[in-house]
């Protein structure tokens, strides 16, 4: 035994011999010394436990390190937030992509989908949401049912669209978040029908009642940390109450019946109006051309009368003469005439009648 412990870890020598004249290097490390080493560690740490089989043990204990951080490691899918847990309080929120958190028991995470867009019904509910595999919906009147601003009942049903908008106040400030939604959705769309009138929630106005009440629903949420965000209010049906809509079609229908007479009316005043006042612009621009002609013939002739007057006054005769003269020829232009000389003689002259022959003749 103590031949060996003097003979070389290598082997023999070279030449064959004994390895009495070959030179010793270092000494290695003695592994069966280190292993005591780490037994005895052990031992200190496991009361009562054996040396044998020591290696394994530390192996087997290394790894299980190793695997226990490993499991810290988790992924975020694009569609999910993380929400980190330690020891069941809530410490964060993750993006998508490769996280580390402490591992079991002392962190936990949660992944919820973010971007799944959920639908909540108010005033309805779908058959074949209830199971009844059907495509029909049943009335629910207890929720559709409210009053407006004008002391009217409308039966309105809606829908509302919302997604998480943070994870961990979603979790853990609300404590049912369906509940919550459909509770503020309710109290929100009451709100905004209570100060409207029936007519445009009906017909024209149910955009702006959709706009209102998604701002109003939010604005609940966001006062109780909820981490939902709204994207979408739509109406589903607004109707007055099964008991009066027959009579409510009625008055509908005289109300369509009414805006077409004025409609009517106002396509036939649109006709006739612009016709009426052309025609009115029509007789003042004449009244106005045959006022211009009158006064102007006027003031031709008071013109034309001062200048013979003026004439009058410088040669008096000569003008009496040539007013008798004008006016004589004005007067007998279209009347047949003979004319006889004051002086011809004693006798009747023949006459013959040339105008009269002429006719005869035609």
């Amino acid at each position: 035994m103590s031949d060996f412990k003097n003979q070389s870890p290598w082997g023999t020598p070279p030449g064959g011999g004994n390895g009495d004249g070959f030179r010793r290097g270092p000494t290695p490390p003695d592994i069966d010394e280190i292993v005591k080493n780490i037994q005895e560690k052990i031992k200190r740490f496991i009361p009562g436990g054996s040396t044998s089989g020591g290696k394994p043990i530390v192996l087997g204990l290394i790894i299980l390190l190793i695997i226990w951080a490993l499991s810290g490691l988790y992924r975020v899918l694009p569609d999910e937030q993380g929400v980190v847990l330690r020891f069941g309080k809530f410490v964060k929120t993750t993006q998508p992509g490769l996280n580390y958190h402490i591992p079991f028991p002392v962190e936990s995470v949660l992944t919820p989908k973010v971007t799944k867009v959920n639908r909540m019904d108010i005033g309805f509910r779908s058959e074949r949401d209830s199971g009844f595999g059907s495509s029909g919906v049943a009335d629910v009147p207890e929720e559709s049912l409210m009053l407006t601003g004008d002391e009217n009942i409308v039966n309105i049903d809606f829908s509302v669209f919302w997604v998480i908008k943070d994870a961990g106040n979603f979790l853990f400030k609300i404590q049912d978040p369906e509940g919550t939604v459909k509770a503020a959705a309710e109290t929100a769309m009451r709100e905004v029908i209570a100060r409207s009138n029936i007519q445009p929630i009906l017909t024209e106005g149910r955009s702006k009642i959709e706009i209102d009440t998604q701002q109003i629903i939010q604005n609940i949420l966001d006062e109780y940390n909820s981490g939902i965000q709204v994207t979408q209010v739509q109406t589903q049906k607004a109707d007055p109450p099964d008991q009066v809509i027959d009579a409510f079609r009625d008055v509908q229908a005289a109300r369509a019946d009414m805006e077409r007479s004025k409609n009517e009316a106002q396509a036939y005043a649109n006709d006739v109006i612009p016709r009426a006042r052309g025609e009115a612009a029509k007789i003042l621009q004449a009244a106005e051309a045959y006022k211009k002609e009158v006064v102007a013939k006027a003031e031709g002739e008071a013109s034309r009368f001062l200048s013979i007057y003026n004439e009058y006054k410088n040669a008096k005769e000569v003008t009496q003469e040539r007013m008798y003269l004008e006016t004589m020829e004005k007067v007998l232009a279209d009347i047949d005439k003979v004319i006889i000389e004051k002086n011809a003689g004693s006798g009747v002259v023949p006459y013959l009648p040339l105008p009269e022959l002429k006719k005869k003749v035609n």
